[in-house]
């Protein structure tokens, strides 16, 4: 794995010196200790051995602090900025010949670099940037990506009104090849987000890797209360990919939102009124969100893949006014049945993801190391539990969609609706 990190440390912290007054922001404390040494000690035991921090305002106190690393068994080396140069200018002054990691040393994170290092490879990306859903992604730099995580075009804020788009926020954490290094300006400023990225989207080979992993910058006193708060509960280090995970799967029409009978355009997407409260429960306990989703009206010629990804984000944008995401949307757009008028024949297929095979399940537990036998299927149809049976999941039948219809298939528990699932779940955990 890639064992070089970039660290950008120079920010000065204007929004905490109130509350931290002399203190650079990278090292201002968080549970005990600079938030940039809980940067060097979660990442040093995943393998990085070299450092190079970036620094500016107030950068003796990190020199003095870290020297040269051997205190924590790494290499740091620091570039001092002759003058502002943004998240990426300074890149050019470090001599780096190999593929680098770009941390923020202002956040705190706990992600599984392995993983992230494995889907770079696979894609063969010029770079990756980890992405995640939010419950502000309107005040978030958007990254729109297709189906196999290539990015397709980066939304800086503040974004057009009539903006809509997937709910991936650009998370500010990066692995590079050093081939970027001729697509950054020399000796001027220029920022990853701003300048960048919407370039690179058009021009490069830019990947997205999404994780529900802990990644968050504690820039403001709120925020750094809250990053105090996770740390010591123990929510950072839970969300890290190399331990196994619960998750709640989620059937979408008459779960999440009412059915309307084979929804092909946005507009009909309509929630249900407690799934936005459900859902932040769900984060709230700690599970892994996955909407797991029979999508026929692309193999029916009702609309296409790009209708689908639509639909989704007119749903992520209706739960994110409410303050609630979804951690992953899997669908499944085949159909085995033949002879409708509008029919694509290339959807037409028998697939291993269709519910009530297990397949959207089974692949997004291999995704996000999720452990199915902790982990629930919540779903209207006898297709769902069937599904979360299969996989492993204890399951739950609501009343909403097409709940009342008979069957044969016992679910753990048959309730009226998704709030209904949710306090269920809760109390038997």
């Amino acid at each position: 794995m890639t064992s070089t990190a970039v660290v950008l440390a120079g920010g000065k912290g204007t929004r905490l010196h109130d509350a931290f007054p002399g203190i650079a922001k990278a090292m201002v404390p968080v549970a005990g200790k600079p938030v940039l040494e809980h940067l060097v000690t979660t990442y040093s035991a995943q393998g990085i051995g070299r450092f190079i921090f970036a620094v500016g305002h107030l950068s003796e106190q990190i020199t003095g602090y870290f020297g040269d690393g051997s205190a924590w068994g790494v290499e740091i080396t620091y570039i001092h900025e002759p003058e502002p140069l943004g998240t990426a200018g300074a890149l050019h002054l470090m001599g780096l010949t190999e593929a680098f990691w770009v941390f923020y040393g202002d956040t705190i994170s706990d992600i599984n670099l392995n993983r992230m290092h494995a889907f770079h490879q696979a894609m063969s990306a010029d770079a990756t940037l980890l992405v995640h859903p939010n419950d502000h992604p309107y005040d978030s730099d958007l990254v729109a990506c297709s189906l196999d995580g290539k990015v397709t075009a980066v939304h800086g804020k503040p974004h057009a009104s009539d903006l809509e788009v997937r709910n991936l926020v650009n998370a500010a954490l990066y692995l590079m090849e050093p081939s970027v290094l001729s697509h950054i300006p020399q000796g001027i400023a220029s920022d990853f987000g701003r300048d960048l990225f919407p370039l690179w989207a058009r021009r490069l080979n830019l990947a997205a890797y999404s994780s529900p992993e802990y990644i968050k910058d504690m820039g403001k006193l709120e925020r750094h209360e809250q990053v105090q708060a996770d740390i010591e509960s123990g929510l950072v280090a839970s969300r890290n990919l190399a331990l196994a995970q619960r998750a709640i799967f989620l059937d979408r029409d008459g779960v999440i939102n009412i059915d309307s009978d084979l929804i092909k355009h946005p507009d009909e997407m309509v929630l249900y009124p407690d799934a936005t409260k459900s859902i932040q429960a769900l984060h709230s306990a700690g599970f892994v969100v996955v909407v797991v989703t029979n999508q026929s009206v692309v193999a029916r010629g009702l609309t296409d893949l790009k209708g689908i990804e639509a639909i989704h984000a007119r749903m992520e944008r209706l739960l994110a006014e409410e303050g609630a995401f979804v951690d992953q949307i899997s669908f499944c757009p085949h159909h085995p049945d033949k002879g409708f008028p509008e029919e694509v024949t290339a959807f037409k297929v028998e697939c291993h993801c269709r519910k009530p095979k297990p397949g959207m399940l089974l692949d997004a537990a291999s995704r996000f190391n999720i452990d199915c036998s902790n982990s629930w299927m919540v779903g209207d149809s006898e297709r769902d539990i069937l599904a979360g049976q299969t996989a492993g999941c204890r399951t739950i039948r609501v009343k909403t969609g097409h709940g009342l219809k008979p069957s044969t298939v016992v679910p753990d528990a048959y309730v009226a609706g998704i709030w209904e699932a949710t306090t269920h779940i809760l109390a038997a955990k």
